[in-house]
């Protein structure tokens, strides 16, 4: 039953897949009737995509609930994503929380909203939780929707469609190509809460790619959970069909509307000679690869079962930069690791900077249940990892710079996406922010800009 006039408002936490899977709830809720509205407003459903990665990120999860339940106490208030899956339980138990759905079998979420609406509050399978929602002002209705996503029975080895998305963004949109992970790094919950390795089939990619395009998107940024896992699980895949990144993006690129291609993170075993060659040599592609490291230091990388070495990772470095010599490379980097003694600290910093990377995200360690490295000894005090990460910071700044620095007198091809007090706003291929003087009739279109000025978070340059 769609409800007209009814309102649905977004909060996003984490990755760009979630940002990709918010797109695709928001569309269920338009097609039954539901207003999109802003998460500050009052809305009759709130829908939280939740991240897990890091402790913080269960924090945030909990205060976008209390914050929904502020604006709206009758709201119906609905928990998705990686947190939900992880702690369907303690989720469920936050007051104000009625429907909690993890990451599979998320097409149902309209419908369990319709049914505590259409039932009537506190009918439909109140729980021990209710009488303290309703005293925090909250629905006294509760759903536990999770699935599990390993068991016989059970185990989910399809990409579950969402129907395409709208991104407010109009110059670029995420376009989601594979889910799941089967490297169970010893720090991450990830392929817990993500399931198995599935791709999603190549007519479907193409088809949204061409529907993203003729909407108006110049830039489409491929990801997945295990972007560089794209088509291993399809039949023969591994006797030389080679179904793959390389092999879709390749697909996507000829595909007329489609501007410009961008990846999104890419493990370094799967950056591929293919890979390389197609980045190097379609201009379609975004001269832009992020491959994580992680640490700068063989012992670590070892205990978080990372699957390579860091000779390893600066040969890939290299091949990489001899193919493309404008490529942006960036990368993750994690600081206060169990084990991470300051001798293994100082490896990875040196390690960080010959690597010269163009941006950094640095992110201190966090013990998330469940996980190989939550039982490591050496855990690292959190004063130790704070010094750690504004180092590491630190670095990363002035590699952003550096990198900047170079392209100070040369013109770039720059994608506008807005326009504000600073001028117009966009992105080069190679991932670059710039700024220049113009009017905001660009936005959307692609502009060459003579660059001037850097810093390390952008440059500005003039139209030319």
């Amino acid at each position: 039953m769609s409800r007209k006039g009814k309102t649905c408002a977004f909060s996003t936490l984490g990755c760009k897949v979630n940002q990709y899977d918010t797109a695709g709830l928001a569309a269920l809720f338009r097609e039954r009737g539901y207003e999109i509205v802003d998460f500050d407003s009052v809305a009759d459903v709130y829908c939280i995509n939740t991240c897990t990665v890091t402790g913080m990120s269960d924090r945030k999860s909990r205060q976008l609930i209390r914050r929904a339940l502020r604006r709206n106490p009758n709201a119906v208030i609905v928990v998705t994503g990686c947190y939900a899956q992880a702690a369907p339980g303690e989720v469920l138990a936050i007051p104000g929380v009625n429907i909690v759905v993890g990451t599979k079998g998320r097409a149902k979420i309209v419908d369990l909203v319709e049914e505590i609406l259409n039932t009537g509050d506190g009918k439909h399978r109140p729980d021990d939780g209710g009488d303290a929602a309703a005293a925090a002002g909250g629905r006294r209705t509760k759903i536990n929707a999770v699935e599990e996503l390993y068991g016989s029975a059970c185990e989910l080895r399809e990409f579950e469609e969402l129907p395409a998305g709208v991104f407010e963004e109009r110059t670029r949109a995420y376009l989601k190509i594979q889910e799941g992970c089967e490297q169970f790094c010893s720090y991450c919950k990830v392929p817990y809460v993500r399931g198995r390795m599935r791709s999603r089939k190549p007519e479907s990619v193409l088809n949204e790619a061409r529907a993203l395009a003729e909407a108006g998107h110049k830039e489409i940024i491929l990801t997945g959970i295990h972007l560089g896992a794209y088509g291993r699980d399809f039949d023969g895949s591994r006797e030389g069909t080679r179904v793959d990144l390389a092999w879709i993006a390749r697909r996507i690129a000829g595909i007329p509307a489609v501007k410009r291609i961008r990846l999104s993170s890419v493990e370094p075993a799967d950056v591929t000679d293919d890979l390389i060659n197609l980045v190097a040599t379609d201009r379609k592609m975004a001269r832009h690869f992020h491959i994580p490291l992680q640490s700068g230091d063989d012992d670590v990388l070892a205990l978080m079962r990372r699957g390579y070495t860091t000779s390893e990772y600066e040969a890939l470095i290299k091949k990489v930069r001899g193919a493309i010599s404008d490529v942006a490379i960036t990368t993750d980097i994690m600081v206060g690791f169990p084990g991470e003694t300051d001798e293994r600290f100082e490896n990875s910093l040196a390690f960080a900077r010959r690597m010269a990377f163009s941006r950094m995200h640095v992110f201190k360690y966090s013990r998330r249940p469940g996980t190989a490295a939550a039982r490591f000894s050496g855990q690292v005090d959190a004063r130790v990892k704070e010094d750690r990460s504004n180092r590491m910071l630190d670095l990363a700044k002035e590699m952003s710079l550096q990198f900047h620095r170079r392209f100070v007198g040369s013109v770039a091809e720059v994608l506008f996406e807005n326009h504000n007090e600073n001028g117009l706003e966009g992105l080069t291929s190679n991932y670059i922010r710039v700024f220049a003087d113009g009017p905001p009739m660009l936005v959307g279109q692609f502009g060459q800009v003579r660059i001037n000025q850097a810093t390390a978070e952008f440059v500005r340059g003039e139209i030319v």
